[in-house]
C-alpha cells in the first residue's frame, strides 16, 4: 500500500501496464521528455525508452488516427490528448472510426485504446482547458467513457481501460490531480467500468455525481446533514455505459434524486440520469428530480469560473429545497 495522490495513482497504473505488457505504448504533446503538461507521465520514457512513451507533434487529428492504427494492428495505445477543449480535432477520427470499427468489421478488428484527457475546470486557465465535454463522448455508441474521483479508482479505472477490448475515453478531473491522497494498494487491480459506487448511504435524497464534483457534493452533504438531512451520495465513475440498477435501487429508497454536475444543463448528462430514473423509478418518487449543473454558456475564463460550477453552498441549496418537499 502506498499514499498517493489522483495523479500519481495513474502514473503508476501507466507503469505497471507497460512493465506487464509489452504492446502497451503511450504517447501526445509532450508526454515523453517532459512527462506531460501535468507530469502524469513523468519518469515512464526514462524507464520504457522513447519507442514506447514518446512525444508528437500539436496535432490531435495524427495523435488519434495513429492511435487506432496502433490498436487495429495489435498494440494497446494510450493516447493522452493535452486538454480537454483540445479534442476537436480528434474528435472527427474517434467517433467515425474508433467507435465504429468493430461494428464495421463485424467483431473482426476491436479497438482497446484509451484515449487520456484532463477534463473539467477548476485551475484557473485559459479558453479550451476547463471544458466538461462527458455529452460528446458518452452519447457515442461503441465508445466507453470512465472518470475518477479517487486514487484508488483512477488506478483501478485506468487498467480496467487499458485492459478492455474497447476504445475507453479516460477523463481525469485535472483540479483533484494534487488535491488529497489516498491509501493504494501496490499490486495491479481493476475497478470494473460500468458500476457506479455509494460513497456514503442514506435515506432522504439520492444525490449522483463525478470525477471532481463527487468533492463538492460532500463537502454539501455534511453541512445539511447536521440539519437532519440525510443524502445518499453515488459516484458514476462511469459515463458510459452507466450503472443504472445502483441508481434505480437508491431511488427507491429514498424517493429523491439529484445529478450534480460541472457540464451544461441542456442536453447533458444530467438529463440523461433524470429522464432515466423518470422512466423507471416515476412511481417512488416523492418529488421532481433536480438538476444542479453548470451554465449554458462557454466556460468563463478565470475570473469568473468559480460562478459557473456547482459549489457546496449551492449543492447544499438545492438539497434543503427538495428536502423540504412532501408528497
Amino acid at each position: 500500500m502506498a499514499i498517493i495522490t489522483l495523479l500519481e495513482a495513474i502514473n503508476q497504473a501507466l507503469d505497471q501496464a507497460m512493465e506487464k505488457d509489452p504492446t502497451v505504448v503511450a504517447f501526445g504533446e509532450d508526454v515523453g521528455l517532459e512527462g506531460g503538461v501535468f507530469r502524469v507521465t513523468a519518469g515512464l520514457q526514462k524507464k520504457y525508452g522513447k519507442e514506447r512513451v514518446f512525444d508528437t507533434p500539436i496535432a490531435e487529428s495524427a495523435i488519434m488516427g495513429a492511435a487506432i492504427g496502433m490498436a487495429i494492428n495489435g498494440l494497446k495505445p494510450v493516447a493522452e490528448i493535452q486538454f480537454d477543449g483540445f479534442v476537436f480535432p480528434a474528435y472527427t477520427d474517434l467517433v467515425t472510426h474508433a467507435a465504429r470499427f468493430r461494428n464495421r468489421s463485424r467483431g473482426q478488428f476491436p479497438v482497446p485504446l484509451v484515449v487520456r484527457i484532463p477534463h473539467g475546470g477548476g485551475i484557473r486557465a485559459l479558453e479550451h482547458h476547463s471544458e466538461a465535454l462527458e455529452t460528446l463522448f458518452g452519447s457515442i455508441p461503441g465508445l466507453k467513457v470512465v472518470t475518477p474521483s479517487t486514487p484508488y479508482d483512477a488506478k483501478g479505472l485506468l487498467l480496467a481501460a487499458i485492459n478492455d477490448p474497447d476504445p475507453v475515453v479516460f477523463l481525469e478531473p485535472k483540479r483533484i490531480y494534487r488535491a488529497g491522497k489516498q491509501e493504494v494498494p501496490s499490486e495491479m487491480y481493476e475497478v470494473p467500468i460500468g458500476k457506479a459506487k455509494v460513497v456514503k448511504p442514506g435515506n432522504d435524497i439520492t444525490v449522483v455525481a463525478w470525477g471532481a464534483i463527487v468533492r463538492e457534493v460532500e463537502k454539501a452533504v455534511k453541512i445539511v446533514e447536521a440539519e437532519g438531512i440525510s443524502v445518499e451520495i453515488i459516484d458514476l465513475r462511469t459515463i458510459a455505459p452507466y450503472d443504472q440498477e445502483t441508481i434505480i435501487e437508491s431511488v427507491k429508497k429514498t424517493g429523491k434524486f439529484m445529478v450534480v454536475t460541472e457540464a451544461v444543463k441542456s442536453y447533458g448528462p444530467a438529463a440523461e440520469l433524470v429522464t432515466m430514473v423518470n422512466e423507471k423509478a416515476f412511481y417512488y418518487l416523492e418529488a421532481a428530480p433536480v438538476r444542479v449543473t453548470g451554465f449554458d454558456i462557454t466556460v468563463p475564463l478565470a475570473r469568473g469560473e468559480h460562478y459557473h460550477f456547482p459549489n457546496p453552498e449551492k449543492i447544499a441549496y438545492h438539497l434543503r429545497n427538495l428536502a423540504k418537499v412532501r408528497p
